[in-house]
């Protein structure tokens, strides 16, 4: 049975074997066996990130394929036995061909004998490489999941440490007002949840088979797409034959959640970097390094590469999308360039989320540098307008007195000093002392960064109690998560035996 695409790379064929044997003998047809592109067109070396998966996908269609009585048995066994030999002699022992679809079944033939070929049928390299993409990518997006929740727990047992350290907060990287390392940190830990979720959510969607659709239109052979996707421990099956041959959404959707995971690791990177460059942090010389030339150099070396992850995750991102943006139904040579990298960038957002762990994990919070930086710049400013507000104030008004304060408040006045100028302040712009609406003490209480913090206790704000009570929320949703993932591996753990043992059975 052939098709009549001659389809010659990665993600790019649609025939199935014609091949009669022989060593080393291509299972194309001659006429497409050679020629001045021939190089141009091969992914066989690049197509080392799908060996495994295709062979897992080969094991599983033929065991199906001996299943449904469309192979004999024993050349399934045969099959089998050939498939071994090859993953046992790796993907360098494959022979010449245009891709490793095309080269573990060259293999199998060298192995076998013109039964060989009987891999291939029902099927096409379409829904082939299809189903090895979604098989290598479920891997990559679980091992970023997993490290997200590596990194939440770092996150949140260092800001269990922290509750009370109060650290200065930035707006446009100006003093804004005070807050802690605990609210601050929990703050990235709420961000990476997301990224957790939206790779879990991705792993839904790949996690489905594309087995059975063929080059597009199905098959005449009397196959079960779902026994197939149960070997291969996919969740289901992409229903529509052209859609699960041609789409590849989801590997605009795998980029795009690693993509946005290295931003928001950027993100805390860059702070950390700025942080340790202020005295505030230190990291550990783990994840530091030192200059060639200058030895008292202390660099943020592995956070820089951190930060730099995201450049590339977003070009991957935007990479993908732009190729498949123009492609008309059902299967485009262009496809066989949109996975590679995805792969390789879901590996380097994995390692730099790995990396961003560790640095928290292991930093060391300078906390007396901390409280001497948080009440720069007067930031806790909005505590004293809050405060005038809460005594019956106008918000509006408050403002434009601590506004008119602002420019007399130095950050070396004690709260005393600092009082009475907003005092002057108040009598300047309403005619009345501070005393109408609150008292002294209660502003230089407020004045004070520590207090401020305390004071801001609405749900999911930064003062110690609120934090404490959010802490135990948090840990539960890292938990449900962890959860999850645990039964994603074991779902595809179960998968693997079960087509293991029916494997044994036959060969």
């Amino acid at each position: 049975m052939t098709d009549d695409d001659p389809g010659t790379a990665a993600d790019a064929g649609e025939n199935a074997s014609d091949a009669t044997g022989g060593s080393g003998t291509a299972v194309r047809r001659d006429r497409f066996s050679g020629g001045p592109a021939r190089e141009f067109l091969s992914s066989l070396a690049a197509d080392a990130a799908i060996f495994e998966a295709d062979l897992a996908v080969d094991r599983a269609h033929t065991v199906m394929l001996a299943e449904r009585g469309i192979v004999d048995s024993a050349v399934a066994g045969e099959i089998l036995g050939a498939l071994d030999d090859v993953e046992a002699a790796g993907h360098g022992e494959l022979p010449d061909g245009e891709d490793v679809h095309e080269a573990i079944e060259t293999a199998v033939i060298d192995r076998v004998g013109p039964d060989g070929g009987r891999m291939h049928t029902a099927r096409s390299r379409n829904d082939e490489v299809a189903a090895c993409i979604r098989y290598r990518l479920r891997e990559d997006l679980l091992a970023a999941a997993e490290a997200t929740v590596a990194l939440r727990e770092a996150l949140v047992e260092v800001a269990s440490e922290h509750t009370e350290t109060v650290m200065p907060g930035y707006t446009h990287l100006q003093p804004a007002q005070p807050t802690t390392v605990a609210h601050y940190l929990l703050s990235y830990e709420g961000g990476v949840a997301r990224d957790t979720a939206r790779l879990l959510d991705a792993y839904d969607r790949v996690n489905r088979s594309p087995l059975g659709a063929a080059a597009f239109a199905g098959t005449p052979f009397d196959i079960d797409r779902d026994r197939t996707a149960e070997l291969l421990g996919f969740g289901g099956t992409v229903r529509n034959s052209t859609d699960a041959a041609s789409s590849r959404d989801f590997l605009g959707e795998g980029a795009t959640a690693c993509a946005t995971l290295a931003t928001t690791l950027s993100g805390l990177a860059e702070d950390l970097i700025l942080f340790s460059n202020k005295g505030f942090v230190e990291l550990s010389d783990a994840y530091a390094s030192t200059s060639s030339i200058m030895p008292q150099k202390k660099n943020p070396d592995t956070l820089e590469l951190t930060r730099g992850v995201a450049g590339d995750a977003i070009g991957e991102a935007t990479g993908t999308l732009s190729l498949l943006k123009g492609l008309p139904r059902a299967y485009n040579r262009d496809l066989q360039r949109a996975h590679a990298g995805v792969f390789e960038i879901a590996g380097d957002v994995r390692e730099a989320t790995e990396v961003a762990a560790g640095a928290v994990a292991t930093a060391d919070w300078d906390e007396a540098a901390l409280a001497d930086a948080a009440g720069e710049g007067f930031s806790t400013a909005t505590g004293v307008a809050d405060l005038l507000a809460m005594g019956g104030m106008p918000f509006r008004t408050a403002h434009e007195i601590v506004a008119t304060a602002a420019e007399a408040v130095a950050d070396d006045d004690s709260p005393e000093a600092a009082a009475a100028k907003v005092d002057e302040a108040a009598r300047k712009v309403t005619g009345e002392p501070l005393s109408a609406y609150v008292s002294r003490e209660d502003v230089e209480s407020v004045l004070d960064p520590g207090a401020s913090v305390a004071s801001r206790d609405s749900a999911g704000g930064p003062a110690p109690e609120a934090v404490a009570e959010e802490l135990p929320v948090v840990e539960a949703r890292i938990e449900e998560d962890d959860a999850a993932l645990a039964t994603a591996r074991d779902g595809l753990a179960a998968a693997d035996e079960t087509l293991d043992a029916e494997v044994e059975s036959y060969v």
